[in-house]
């Protein structure tokens, strides 16, 4: 980790010091922030985004350094210089692929798993967390990018990759089994009780984006062509697929979790869709202990509306948000990560403005990898190449039990 991200986080603790040190006065003299205070608290959270967001490039910034280093010392190993000490030669992939991307292949590339893929291990954005433990191929590198686009994939969701397009059957639970006294104990009648299934379909629609890039980029091999149509398509098809697997109503496009997850609590009427920190206790155990037991609990939130949590206490007085001390680690809620993601509802009437729960119970399927296609032709009169991507995708919650469950703003 550089001097700089070192810095950056521990001026971000002590910002969030500042701001709890403030909090902690108003508290105990039982009263609001008056406008100064109210001031100095937006100005520092306004802070605390903002160096979350520089730690952010930052480790983007080292990351693609790495990778920039790593395509460099592969292509002095295929071009008859020495290979460096800890370097393989290009792999078949690395070549059919620069092929493809400097139009001495094929008009056409798909990206696709070399093998079973864990996108709770691709989701960890530093070396400590474990990047060093994430392979380099492209197609990892790719969905990195799309999983920090996303904080559904963030959370570790089931992730189902088919090699066709064709619909599948996936069961979904709907109730679950229950037990009771027999009575009396010796020859009693034991009731039957079956879980309840349900059916859904998950499909494959299609996500595409265009990018174009100019013959002079192409042609001088010392750029790190991979690393950025990985990052730009990554981020694209992330950033389109993560909306509906937020808020997507099931109509010629994924359910989003939010369309199936089951209210846990709803808001008073003190502040118009606001909650309170009892509001979030009784969120957090309103999902039972098993799906709280899971690695996948976390909570996801709109960055608005994680400043309006950073507010409040429990009855011991104690915050319920806690910062990260790790770089590049979520911070967290009651002891459970939280995520951000713009595409949920901001706190507001009725609005669904915060998730808790198991998010493995929410199923992804990818069909085969993604596709890119190639065309000279498209923009041949500004001298771009351009380069289409598809990703085949659909989603859907399949425990509606009660694994994943939303706060409610009050509806009046």
């Amino acid at each position: 980790m550089s001097d700089i991200l070192n810095k950056l986080r521990d001026r971000r603790l002590n910002v969030w010091e500042q701001a709890k040190s403030l909090a902690d006065t108003a508290a105990e003299a039982n009263r609001a922030f008056d406008a100064t205070e109210e001031s100095t608290w937006t100005s520092l959270n306004a802070e605390i985004q903002a160096l979350d967001t520089r730690m952010t490039a930052s480790l983007e910034g080292e990351k693609r350094a790495k990778q920039a280093e790593d395509s460099y010392q592969e292509l002095h190993a295929t071009t008859g210089d020495k290979t460096p000490k800890g370097k393989d030669t290009e792999s078949a992939t690395s070549t059919a692929l620069r092929a493809f991307l400097t139009g001495n292949g094929p008009r056409a590339y798909e990206a696709t798993p070399d093998g079973p893929i864990d996108f709770r291990v691709l989701s960890k954005l530093t070396a400590g967390a474990g990047l060093n433990t994430v392979p380099t191929g492209f197609y990892n590198r790719l969905m990195a990018h799309l999983i920090e686009s996303s904080a559904m994939l963030q959370a570790g969701p089931t992730v189902l990759n088919t090699g066709s397009g064709e619909s599948i059957q996936v069961p979904k639970t709907t109730a679950h089994s229950s037990a009771a006294l027999v009575s009396p104990q010796e020859g009693g009648t034991i009731a039957a009780s079956d879980p309840a299934f349900g059916q859904l379909t998950l499909g494959a629609f299609k996500y595409g984006t265009l990018i174009q890039i100019s013959n002079e980029l192409l042609t001088d091999t010392g750029v790190d062509l991979e690393g950025y149509l990985s990052m730009q398509v990554g981020r694209a098809l992330g950033n389109a697929f993560g909306a509906h697997m937020v808020t997507g109503d099931g109509t010629a496009k994924p359910r989003g979790v939010v369309t199936d997850a089951t209210l846990g609590i709803t808001g008073g009427t003190a502040v118009a869709g606001a909650f309170t920190a009892d509001n979030l206790i009784d969120l957090h155990y309103s999902v039972i202990a098993p799906y709280r037991a899971s690695s996948s609990c976390m909570w996801i939130m709109k960055d608005s509306t994680v400043a309006n949590v950073r507010k409040l206490k429990d009855s011991s007085q104690g915050y319920l948000w806690q910062p990260s001390l790790q770089l590049g680690a979520p911070d967290m809620i009651l002891g459970k990560p939280v995520l951000t993601d713009p595409n949920v509802a901001a706190v507001a009437l009725a609005a669904k403005s915060v998730l808790f729960g198991d998010f493995s119970q929410y199923f992804v399927r990818l069909v085969s990898g993604i596709r890119f296609e190639r065309s000279d032709d498209f923009a041949f009169s500004t001298d771009l190449v351009t380069f289409r991507a598809l990703l085949r995708a659909d989603a859907a919650l399949v425990d509606l039990t009660g694994a994943v469950k939303f706060f409610a703003g009050n509806a009046a």
